[in-house]
């Protein structure tokens, strides 16, 4: 079945879905303008899955190999899963993110935009203009999908990606976290790394924690018969502290080696941020690491 590009009912936004890529995307700048980049971006969206799909085996194993890759997208994948080499990790952990890079990428070619943003079920890379800003909601639990905040992203910073990573989302973890959002300088870079933040966040023999082997789960993933999280129950607050504090370590060191800028870690309603550059409007009872 071939891919559906159809414009959402509001009339500002495009919706580009071919199989398990479901991108949501939006310029802002004059009508000409607008229209040129949804036509680039439809046309660069075509041919993308079955890109991706001719190069799956080679994606599917760990990112240090010397595996060739042609793809442009299979690239960006690889090239933000690098830095994280010290531990597991595919170019699968960056395949939403660097998909959102494609597409902004396409979208931005010879335009001239005030904003542009690529949304892939929630890893976003963006565009912006001079004084524009994105604000993202940022959520404890995507199962409740509750909003405990907000990050703003302004064009005078550096980011322009940012991702979300846990044991609820459409892959699945080796950790424990309900929700990591990063912000990186593109989305590739920051769901690579909210990956690895996310699998950080754990418990390692704990009772409390039901793992199997993801190929039980998924007999194609990427992750083979590493055990991933079926299901967390129980925890103390302690158990909470501790987990989260790995994550926390994790994502410091990232962003010390200017790999992220910010993360957003939470785990059974408590939630942490690692780095300054972007504001986060936290709840008065969330914790901040300084």
């Amino acid at each position: 079945m071939g891919s559906t590009v159809v414009m959402l009912p509001d009339g500002k936004r495009l919706h580009l879905q071919h199989g398990p890529i479901d991108l949501v995307i939006q310029a802002d700048g004059t009508g000409d303008e607008v229209l040129a980049s949804y036509h680039q971006a439809a046309q660069r969206f075509e041919t993308m899955l079955t890109e991706l799909v001719g190069e799956l085996a080679v994606l599917r194993i760990p990112a240090a190999s010397d595996a060739r890759l042609d793809g442009v997208v299979a690239r960006r994948m690889r090239e933000a899963a690098l830095p994280h080499t010290e531990n597991f990790i595919t170019p699968m952990a960056a395949v939403a993110g660097a998909v959102a890079d494609e597409i902004l990428a396409s979208m931005v070619a010879g335009r001239r935009l005030d904003r542009a943003y690529v949304n892939n079920a929630g890893d976003i890379a963006l565009h912006l203009g001079e004084g524009a800003r994105y604000v993202a909601a940022l959520v404890a639990d995507p199962v409740r999908a509750r909003i405990v905040g907000r990050a703003t992203v302004t064009a005078a910073g550096p980011v322009r990606g940012l991702a979300t990573s846990g044991r609820h989302g459409r892959s699945h973890s080796l950790g424990i976290a309900d929700a990591v959002t990063v912000l990186a300088g593109n989305a590739a870079a920051a769901d690579a790394a909210a990956t690895m933040i996310a699998n950080a966040v754990d418990l390692p023999g704990s009772a409390k924690i039901s793992r199997a082997p993801a190929s039980e789960l998924y007999p194609e993933s990427d992750l083979g018969d590493r055990l991933v999280t079926v299901d967390v129950a129980g925890l103390s607050r302690a158990d909470v502290a501790v987990a989260l504090m790995t994550g926390q370590k994790h994502a410091a060191n990232l962003a010390t080696a200017g790999l992220i800028q910010s993360a957003f870690l939470c785990l059974d309603g408590v939630c942490r941020t690692v780095g300054g550059a972007i504001e986060m409007d936290l709840k008065p009872s969330l914790e901040k690491a300084e």
